[in-house]
């Protein structure tokens, strides 16, 4: 099968094409072929060598753990998919990615690809939204009226987040550049906060629950907003002790589990059209196009989410 590989870590240019063995299944997986994947954050701090103490893996690493596609293999113990079937999800994290023709997935962490979606559609979805799922209702547990601050809201888990908690009842407020106004509000953000003109935390307070995509000083300066018994999650950084006791609150930092059944849920919001995929660029499938793809997430200010058209 054609893949794209990392034979070392490195910048974008370490992406190279390579033929490989079709991945073998094991009893409980799938073999899925890739009709669509995307991009997200991990996969280029992994190629820059970042993650190599947490992830020790040999080369050659396929990147990628989102996945859209159809089966074309399934194992003995498979009970509820079968070959045929259109699903996406966001496989475990192993060294055998999504940027490649074929990938295997447990099918604990399959879902089937709402019928409503295109392939790009649906692979835009699994890290992203399980993300943004995990965050605001196993994490900060959301519910009705809690005013909610979503950071970095035209981003790829942002996006998503916005729609998730308007759906969960909240009041949602967010930061964006005076660009994506427009858009984060059509998303439903009930507030929007230029972040190049304004500095959220002199403009909000009284808040229930602040999801931050940022991390560092944006990250600490979020503390500042929350009501004490607020809560706080992180997905690019740690959480300040002092800043946990100083404010009273309680925050954490997240990264999301595969799981299945909330991607069958997240699944059922996409069907019924209460979320909708932000798919904000599609690049095809070849060295090039992914180092492009790279380099466009690498600038943190991609427009929803950024899909790889594989099939």
């Amino acid at each position: 099968m054609r893949a794209v590989v990392i034979n070392e870590y490195g910048n974008k240019d370490v992406l190279v094409e390579q033929e490989l063995p079709k991945p073998e299944i094991k009893a409980n997986q799938v073999l899925v072929e890739v009709y669509a994947t995307s991009i997200n954050p991990i996969d280029w701090k992994l190629r820059a060598g970042y993650l190599k103490a947490m992830l020790d893996w040999t080369f050659p690493i396929i990147l990628g753990w989102d996945v859209a596609g159809k089966i074309v293999e399934v194992g003995d113990e498979v009970k509820h998919f079968q070959v045929g079937d259109e699903v996406f999800a966001r496989p475990d994290t192993t060294p055998n990615g999504t940027y490649a023709e074929f990938t295997t997935v447990d099918e604990d962490l399959l879902a089937k690809k709402p019928s409503n979606l295109t392939f790009e559609e649906a692979a835009s979805i699994p890290l992203a939204g399980l993300t943004a799922w995990q965050c605001l209702v196993d994490e900060t547990k959301v519910k009705q009226g809690d005013k909610v601050l979503i950071q970095a809201g035209a981003g790829g888990v942002g996006s998503l987040a916005i729609q998730m908690a308007k759906h969960l009842g909240a009041y949602v407020a967010t930061t964006a550049s005076g660009k994506n106004e427009g858009y984060v509000k059509q998303l439903g953000a009930d507030k929007f906060i230029n972040y190049r003109e304004q500095q959220f935390e002199e403009e909000l307070s009284d808040y229930d629950v602040v999801i931050d995509t940022m991390g560092g000083d944006i990250l600490n300066k979020s503390f500042q907003i929350l009501k004490p018994g607020g809560r706080l999650v992180t997905i690019a950084g740690q959480p300040d002790p002092a800043l946990i006791e100083k404010h009273q609150v309680t925050a954490s930092s997240y990264w999301l589990t595969p799981n299945g059944k909330q991607l069958a849920e997240i699944g059922e919001l996409l069907e019924k059209g209460i979320v909708k995929p932000q798919v904000g660029s599609v690049f095809g499938f070849s060295a090039e196009a992914l180092q492009e793809a790279h380099e466009l997430s690498e600038t943190n200010h991609a427009k929803g989410k950024i899909v790889i058209k594989v099939k």
